[in-house]
């Protein structure tokens, strides 16, 4: 029988959703600090180039300019999130359009960019190299020449040639897995450049007092990693650096890297003011941090009872100029191709992060997932095919069962693949007739495990029994603020109304990786533990008051009394006013969680009914079921938002989002252009819940906001081949490639 709570499982209105939909939101853009100057960036206009000189003597004497700088006037100490290989300005090269080469700092934004035109720049062009496997062949020019090694908290990293990051994953004995398959299957595909889209650009101000320390407020969603990129970068302790909170809007992962920040540092240190720096879109999609192209390869043994034997899988993934923008080396979502859902005996996987004359890539919505999961599910789909075996039955027969390892060699407890697959299946009418000709269903599947971060989470309860969360973890759409509190409030039986968090600065709370994959979980996490403490000291509390047995006690409801004696107890408020007069402080429990990796994963399934207008090419999506493997669910409405929105934000990857480059330029430099989805263009979005109260997050809760995101590109991809039977293996499927694909099948 399914455990009921009071606060956990209901729906809550998001604390800050009122601000974001009224513009009461404030963001580093509406901010206003006393004598503050605006900050613009020269960017390079070549995709490779030497810098012969730079001449800004014209920009330093414009009126209203304070400061101009290149990277001869900074210190050589790159930065990154985790591999340090960006300069802050270009020093003697550039490596891509949109490289960072001077900055001014003016009292307002017209001024400073006029002064950018007066800057005089002098560029040597050089080879560039923009294929992610070209630059991995031999005699392809070198981006990071003279074999750097590039400072990294685990290490230093040393790129082979143009090859940043080289994973490996492998199990059983792939030559022999092969030798003892009756078929062999190999497919190659690739995904494009895609922009996290929020509608909020960066922005930042950075102040420098006299004494050297440095006040940030950043659109960033990691306050303290930000610190530590800045502090890293500038020789300076951590301390000195404060990162005050501020409104992210959206972030679905690109708002993790330091941006514009280093430079208004410098700016700001060079003038003597606090400089504010706000990107554009154009720049934003010119040289903000997208998620990663890829070119896919994926090779598969076959038994002839629809068994997958042997998998070998070469992902390699575009990087851009620069790994600095990335929050890991390489990218593990590449683990997917080696089996993700299902069972794969013997395997071996090769995972590629490459340099190239491109925009440098960051973290987007469950990074290397969706590249990989497309080409796993699609390369399935194909298999079937050929086999002849129904696409749903085949991943029925390989997917991994309770005691199995995964593709990846991983162990996982309390697996509900099979009933997650049921469950699309049913809800969908799989086997059901089409309504008419040129419709087609595709399935995809996938799985990500559980993940888990550093937070930090205090609670205090008042004499007026109002509690409140203390982090300084930002909310970045997630709905995590609200989550903390309904968990705050079950476990301390107040109402949830009674409990406020307080987001603080970086020198206020104890350090914590910020948000990110799972942060309603993992962050979460940390708040019940802060508030478990609470508890734990209140109820030694009530039984030194009242004479009660400490093991007994009950908080439910507003109230504290001793199990199954509801009417003889007191009113939380009561208690928590006497506990404060006896302790003449707030009762407050204050808890870190580790970063362990759990050893649970979760399950998604995706059915996607499209329509195929054979002459034209266009695809009209008229449905996507989706099921989930979940846990206890706090907040239905903020888990179905994220659900959904994940399933759109892929339907976009699967279909139209695609930032278009030529020569390593990017055309597509509004969001008219990358053509994001519209209300018109969402279809209707059917949502089936295999619950199970079996997760690792507070009351057995999983997090939901990154599995739903990796389907629904395949999942369409093997709709329009069920349709009009062709294959699309490069994203996006557009109406172009389906018409060339026709003509081609039936020339």
């Amino acid at each position: 029988m399914a455990t009921t709570y009071s606060v956990v499982g209901t729906s809550v209105t998001r604390d800050e959703g009122p601000d974001k939909v009224s513009g009461g939101a404030k963001y580093p853009a509406d901010m206003a600090v006393p004598g503050t100057l605006s900050g613009k960036i020269l960017r390079s206009p070549f995709p490779h180039a030497r810098i012969i000189s730079i001449d800004t003597s014209k920009a330093r004497a414009f009126p209203g300019v304070h400061a101009v700088l290149t990277g001869a006037d900074l210190p050589d100490r790159p930065v990154g999130r985790l591999l340090r290989d960006c300069p802050v300005l270009a020093r003697d090269r550039v490596r891509f359009v949109g490289e960072k080469v001077a900055a001014v700092a003016a009292i307002d934004p017209d001024i400073a960019e006029e002064a950018l035109i007066l800057i005089d720049v002098e560029y040597e062009e050089l080879p560039a190299v923009f294929d992610p496997i070209e630059t991995m062949e031999p005699g392809a020019p070198v981006i990071h020449e003279g074999s750097p090694s590039y400072d990294s908290p685990t290490g230093q990293v040393t790129p082979d040639g143009n090859v940043i990051y080289h994973n490996s994953w492998s199990g059983g004995d792939i030559e022999r897995g092969f030798k003892e398959s009756d078929l062999v299957f190999e497919h190659t595909f690739t995904t494009p450049w895609v922009h996290q889209g929020y509608m909020e650009a960066y922005s930042c101000i950075v102040d420098v007092d006299d004494s050297g320390r440095v006040q940030v407020w950043a659109n960033n969603k990691q306050p303290f990693m930000l610190r530590r990129q800045l502090a890293s970068g500038l020789g300076l302790p951590e301390e000195q650096v404060t990162v005050n909170p501020t409104g992210i809007g959206g972030d679905f992962g690109g708002k993790a890297g330091a941006m514009n920040v280093p430079v208004a540092h410098a700016l700001a240190q060079r003038s003597g003011r606090p400089v504010q720096m706000v990107m554009s879109y154009i720049e934003e999609l010119m040289a903000g941090n997208p998620r990663h192209p890829s070119v896919i390869t994926i090779k598969t043994g076959m038994k002839n009872d629809g068994r997958f034997w042997a998998r070998q899988a070469q992902v390699v993934y575009n990087g851009g100029a620069y790994g600095g923008f990335r929050g890991s080396l390489n990218l593990n979502g590449s683990r997917q191709a080696g089996g993700g859902p299902y069972r794969v005996p013997n395997f071996q996987i090769d995972s590629y992060m490459v340099y190239t004359n491109n925009v440098p890539c960051g973290s987007y919505r469950a990074p290397g997932e969706p590249q990989a999961v497309f080409a796993v599910e699609s390369h399935t789909d194909m298999i079937a095919a050929e086999m002849g075996i129904d696409p749903y039955e085949l991943r029925l027969r390989n997917v991994v069962q309770e005691g199995d390892v995964s593709g990846t060699g991983q162990r996982f407890r309390n697996l509900h693949g099979e009933e997650t697959l049921h469950a699309v299946a049913e809800s969908s009418g799989w086997n059901d007739p089409k309504p008419k000709p040129n419709v087609g269903r595709g399935i995809a599947f996938g799985q990500r495990p559980q993940g888990q971060a550093v937070f930090n989470a205090k609670v205090h309860v008042d004499g007026n029994v109002r509690a409140t969360i203390f982090s300084s973890v930002p909310d970045t759409g997630v709905g995590f603020h609200t989550v903390a509190c309904q968990v705050v409030a079950e476990d301390l039986g107040m109402p949830v109304e009674d409990v406020d968090l307080v987001q603080l600065d970086t020198g206020k709370v104890d350090f914590d990786t910020g948000a990110g994959a799972g942060t309603s979980v993992g962050a979460a996490h940390a708040a019940l533990g802060a508030a478990q403490e609470v508890r734990g000291k209140l109820t030694r509390l009530a039984a030194e008051f009242y004479g009660w047995g400490e093991e007994r006690i009950v908080f439910k409801e507003g109230r504290v009394f001793v199990d199954g004696e509801p009417n003889t107890g007191v009113s939380i408020q009561e208690l928590a006013s006497r506990s404060v007069a006896a302790l003449g402080t707030d009762v407050t429990g204050d808890v870190t969680t580790s970063a362990e990796e759990p050893d649970v994963t979760s399950f998604c399934a995706q059915i996607a009914e499209v329509e195929v207008d054979p002459e034209t090419g266009e695809i009209q999506v008229n449905r996507i079921v989706t099921s989930h493997d979940v846990g206890t669910i706090f907040n239905p409405l903020g888990h179905q938002g994220q659900i959904d929105g994940a399933v759109i934000q892929g339907l976009g990857y699967a279909l139209m989002e695609e930032l278009q480059s030529e020569e390593g330029r990017i055309s597509t430099l509004s969001l008219v252009d990358v053509k994001i989805p519209a209300i018109a263009d969402v279809p209707e979005l059917i949502t089936v819940l295999v619950e199970a109260a079996d997760g690792n997050g507070p009351y057995q809760g999983k997090a939901i906001g990154e599995n739903p995101i990796s389907p629904v590109a395949p999942a369409i991809a093997n709709a329009v081949f069920d349709a009009v039977g062709v294959r699309i293996t490069d994203l996006p499927i557009t109406a172009e490639k389906v018409v060339a694909a026709l003509k081609q099948k039936n020339a």
